[in-house]
């Protein structure tokens, strides 16, 4: 259930984030069971890491302090709806339910247009602009019918 208090952190987050200069303007907090149980705040220029997004720095801090590698039960309050990356790492996360506060065209406003990510994904390999070619499928399937057939694995 939607908490203000907890969006109101995760904007604080993005407020302190902006001051600090330590990266762009977004926070985000994960919640579970009324508590906050990780943080995140944009980190990609102090960390020289692109996937160092308040969404993503949220997921591995509640992982770590959960000493798990899926957010079952938990929420997650963002300052802004996340990019395509972010989604999809909140997906793997697997959380019960999302919030945000600003959305994708209040993000392309201030300069973070993350629409040509989406139009790229639709297109075939060869026609984006980072081309991609496959080579070595059939090893890499080796590796896959392995991993099939262990006894011992975690599925995630």
């Amino acid at each position: 259930m939607y908490k203000k208090e907890f969006m109101l952190e995760a904007i604080e987050m993005s407020k302190k984030c902006l001051a600090t200069g330590k990266g762009g303007p977004f926070g985000a907090v994960i919640v579970k069971d009324g508590e906050i149980v990780g943080r995140g705040s944009n980190m990609v220029t102090t960390n020289n890491d692109p996937t160092a997004h308040a969404e993503v720095v949220a997921i591995r801090d509640a992982c770590k302090n959960l000493n798990t590698f899926q957010l079952d039960g938990c929420e997650i309050y963002t300052s802004c709806e996340p990019c395509p990356m972010c989604l999809g790492a909140i997906y793997w996360a697997r959380p019960k339910k999302m919030y945000y506060a600003a959305n994708k065209y209040d993000a392309t406003d201030a300069g973070f247009d993350d629409s040509f990510i989406y139009k790229e994904i639709e297109l075939p390999y060869s026609e984006r602009k980072i081309p991609a070619e496959q080579y070595d499928q059939q090893e890499a399937v080796k590796v896959f019918d392995a991993w099939k057939n262990l006894s011992n694995k975690v599925d995630y």
